[in-house]
């Protein structure tokens, strides 16, 4: 009978790691017909009002002003920063530099650990992890830097990083049980609130698009990302942590960028050089060792 859950994870892990891969190729896809920030906010409504509606359905207590409180900030480093600017990020560089980007993650968390928590369990082997890391970005930058469009190219990594970093501060906060509440209750809360806010933002910043003008491979991008990345991926994640060593639990960051690039490469026509291959392989190793050196 232990077998069979194990087989459960696994198939789980691989669901988390080809499905969030692919997300990346599905907003790029979704912001040829939509705004990226209006695009994140009708992703975030839709799926945060699914959650939130199946939770009140089973009487699942309403958060607290104080809970209410901590639900906000989350949802704006979580799915405001985080989602909202990867999402627009995709306007200036590939799905795979932006997934790569989005890689970087557990590399922030040791740094934002160390700086901020005063966390001093870095040891040499995170410094190297550490530096293969940067230095595999900078690789795969500097193979990007000089194209057609250099400012853009600066704008969208700045705004990946910064997605990136809020993801890292986001996870920090979970790890230390920030908020008390069921966690898919709460997360539905974070995105129904954060749509309001991109909303807001498309609606100021943007040439919003009216919903009966949306295309039709946007909604279907749209519902791609909805089903599969923020509701089925997410219960996988959540799953296979629960059933899995950690430290094969986290392997979808590895595997997210490699399938972003590959699918990438066929439905967007994105190029991958050698330059690109090489530069996330250091990268994907840095961050392995980070891991690694955390673990141990």
């Amino acid at each position: 009978m232990g077998l069979i859950p194990k087989h459960k994870a696994y198939t789980a892990l691989a669901a988390t790691s080809i499905i969030w891969g692919t997300t990346w190729v599905a907003m790029k896809f979704g912001i040829k017909g939509l705004p990226p920030l209006e695009l994140a906010s009708i992703r975030q409504f839709i799926a945060g009002s699914i959650f939130i509606a199946f939770f009140l359905i089973k009487k699942e207590p309403l958060p607290t002003i104080h809970q209410f409180k901590k639900l906000l900030f989350l949802a704006f480093t979580t799915f405001v920063l985080a989602n909202g600017l990867s999402t627009w990020s995709l306007q200036y560089i590939s799905s795979g530099l932006g997934a790569l980007i989005g890689a970087l993650y557990p590399l922030s968390v040791v740094l934002i650990e160390y700086f901020f928590f005063k966390d001093k369990s870095i040891n040499f082997l995170t410094i190297i992890g550490i530096l293969l890391g940067i230095g595999g970005i900078a690789f795969v930058f500097y193979d990007n830097a000089f194209g057609v469009h250099p400012t853009g190219y600066l704008f969208g990594l700045s705004l990946a990083l910064i997605a990136m970093l809020s993801w890292s501060l986001s996870s920090i906060l979970v790890a230390r049980k920030y908020i008390q509440m069921n966690a898919y209750f709460g997360m539905g809360w974070q995105m129904l609130i954060s749509s309001v806010i991109l909303g807001v933002f498309s609606f100021f910043n943007e040439k919003t698009v009216a919903l009966s003008a949306v295309s039709f491979n946007s909604w279907m991008a749209v519902a791609y990302l909805i089903v599969a990345g923020s509701m089925i991926a997410i219960i996988a994640f959540v799953y296979s942590m629960k059933h899995l060593n950690p430290a094969i639990a986290v392997l979808y960051a590895y595997i997210n960028p490699i399938v972003a690039m590959i699918t990438g490469t066929f439905f967007l026509n994105e190029k991958l050089t050698a330059t690109i291959i090489i530069g996330s392989l250091i990268t994907l190793a840095g961050v392995y060792l980070v891991n690694y050196s955390m673990k141990k």
